[in-house]
C-alpha cells in the first residue's frame, strides 16, 4: 500500500506555524499582512477557490479583502483597480483569480501587478527570476508540491522525475524546481508519443494535464512517487477526481497524493506563505531605504 500524503493535514500544520508567526507582527510591524483578491464574474469554481483563500487567511491571521467585479468589467477598469492596489501601502499581496473573461488580456493583467505584491508568482519578472535562480516569489502549486515531497521524505537528488503537463502555472515551474533539487527531469504531455513508455521511467511522476483518470496503472512503475495535480469531475460518478486513476495506481505507488485533499490545500497554504513573504520583503525594503 502506498503512503498517502495528506495535503490537508500538512497544510493545517504549516498554517498553525504561520499563525503563530503572524500573531507577533502587530507589535513588531504595526499590522498584519494584507492580501487583496480580485474576483471577476461568478464562476462557481472561482468563487469556491476565493472562499477557500479567505478562510485560510482567517486561520493564519492575515487580513483578506475580496474585491468582486462583474464579468462585464472592461480591461481598462480592471487595470485601474490593480494600479490602485499597487499604490496602496497597506496592501502586501494582490491576486487576480483566473480564468478571466475572454475580452480581457490575462497576460497584460498579470504583468500589471506590482512584482513585489505578486503572491501567485506569475509576473514575468518572477518567472524570469525562477529560471535564472534569482530570488523570487514561487508559484503556489509547484511550491506546495515540493513541500509535500520533502515532508514525505522523498529523495529528489539523482532521481528520474517525469512531469506530464506543460502549463506556465504548474508543469513548467515544477520542472524547474525539481531540476534545482538535482532531479533529472523529463517533460511530457498529452501528445507525447507512447506516453506510457515515458511515465514508466519515472521515480517521481507529477501529473497536471486536466484529464480525468488520464494516468492508468500500466503507465506507472512499481514503487513510483505519484503527485496528482488534477481536479476533475468523474464523468461516471460526478465526484471529484484527479488526473491519475487512483484506484489502480495506488497499489503500485510507494507514495501518492489523493484528490481531493492532496495538492489543493497545499496550494492555498503556500499562497498564505507567499503573502507573508511579500509583507516581510516590503518591510525590509522600506527599512533599507530609511538607512
Amino acid at each position: 500500500m502506498a503512503k498517502i500524503i495528506s495535503g490537508k493535514e500538512l497544510s493545517a500544520r504549516l498554517k498553525a506555524e504561520m499563525a503563530a508567526q503572524v500573531a507577533a507582527f502587530p507589535e513588531k510591524y504595526g499590522r498584519v499582512p494584507h492580501l487583496a483578491v480580485i474576483l471577476v464574474g461568478d464562476d462557481p469554481a472561482s468563487v469556491s477557490y476565493v472562499t477557500g483563500k479567505a478562510k485560510a487567511s482567517v486561520e493564519v491571521g492575515i487580513r483578506n479583502t475580496t474585491i468582486r467585479r462583474p464579468e462585464t468589467i472592461t480591461e481598462t477598469e480592471l487595470l485601474e483597480l490593480i494600479a490602485g492596489l499597487n499604490a496602496d501601502p497597506e496592501v502586501d499581496g494582490i491576486l487576480v483569480q483566473l480564468p478571466l473573461p475572454k475580452h480581457i488580456d490575462t497576460d497584460r493583467v498579470i504583468a500589471a501587478i506590482d512584482r513585489s505584491k505578486d503572491v501567485d508568482g506569475f509576473h514575468p519578472l518572477n518567472v524570469a527570476a525562477l529560471w535564472q535562480k534569482q530570488p523570487c516569489t514561487l508559484p503556489c502549486t509547484p511550491k506546495g508540491i515540493l513541500r509535500m515531497l520533502w515532508a514525505a521524505g522523498v529523495e529528489l537528488e539523482g532521481r528520474q522525475a517525469v512531469v506530464v503537463g506543460r502549463s506556465n502555472i504548474v508543469g513548467l515551474p515544477v520542472s524547474k524546481l525539481l531540476l534545482d533539487a538535482n532531479a533529472t527531469v523529463t517533460m511530457a504531455h498529452s501528445r507525447t508519443s507512447d506516453l506510457g513508455a515515458v511515465t514508466r521511467q519515472a521515480d517521481i511522476l507529477v501529473v497536471a494535464v486536466g484529464r480525468s483518470k488520464f494516468i492508468k496503472g500500466d503507465m506507472v512503475r512499481e514503487g513510483a512517487v505519484v503527485i496528482d495535480v488534477g481536479v476533475n469531475r468523474d464523468p461516471e460518478t460526478g465526484r471529484l477526481c484527479g488526473d491519475v486513476d487512483f484506484a489502480v495506481v495506488e497499489p503500485k505507488a510507494s507514495v501518492i497524493t489523493p484528490v481531493p485533499g492532496g495538492v489543493g490545500p497545499m496550494t492555498i497554504c503556500c499562497l498564505m506563505e507567499n503573502t507573508i513573504e511579500c509583507f516581510l520583503n516590503r518591510h525590509e525594503a522600506d527599512a533599507a531605504l530609511k538607512k
